[in-house]
């Protein structure tokens, strides 16, 4: 039986909660427990049964191998040392970042909208602000062609103001005519 789309979203969205978790479990026991065992534990512990494991997997994994790489790459958008972010912050922002980087067939406003999602849920009361900026900002480096390409495609789609010039010109071309037809008439 084929899952309807509805149904794919929230298992993916419950996938991005629980690698956030399990994330940052792990960052509190990095040398303790191997990236494998923490994997295994969530997913014994854990209810999986409404969660795309495979993709929990997948970002979890790839945040974890590529820790250094991620924190570097949002360092620059931070107004404060990684080490003095919220644990649930840096948490959210590690698994956008990865979803970012390795899923490049889920849209960057998706990611967006999710990490703020699960910052709602799980972090501190305006800590949404924060992560949206942030992941926003990480887009818009890690997404470039494709975040360039809808902030284009919104500036194109917006109308433009009529300049006073225009509208002189406009003036212009009415009074003209009303001159032709009075002319005329």
């Amino acid at each position: 039986m084929q899952k309807s789309r509805g149904s794919v979203a929230k298992r993916r969205r419950n996938a991005r909660q629980k690698a956030m978790q399990a994330l940052y479990q792990w960052d509190f026991d990095t040398e303790a427990h191997s990236i494998s065992h923490i994997v295994d534990q969530f997913c014994d512990m854990q209810n999986m049964d409404k969660v795309d494991v495979e993709y929990f997997r997948e970002l979890f994994f790839y945040a974890a191998k590529n820790l250094q790489t991620i924190d570097d790459l949002i360092e620059p958008h931070l107004d404060r040392p990684m080490e003095r972010l919220d644990p649930v912050e840096k948490s959210v922002l590690r698994i956008a970042c990865a979803e970012l980087s390795s899923r490049l067939d889920t849209p960057y406003k998706v990611v967006v909208n999710e990490a703020v999602e699960v910052a709602k849920l799980f972090g501190a009361q305006e800590g949404h602000k924060f992560v949206n900026g942030i992941v926003d900002k990480l887009a818009a480096n890690v997404r470039s062609v494709e975040y360039k390409k809808e902030v284009a495609g919104k500036t194109a789609s917006v109308p433009q103001p009529v300049t006073d010039g225009a509208k002189d010109a406009d003036a212009a071309k009415a009074d003209d005519t009303d001159a032709d037809e009075s002319a005329s008439g």
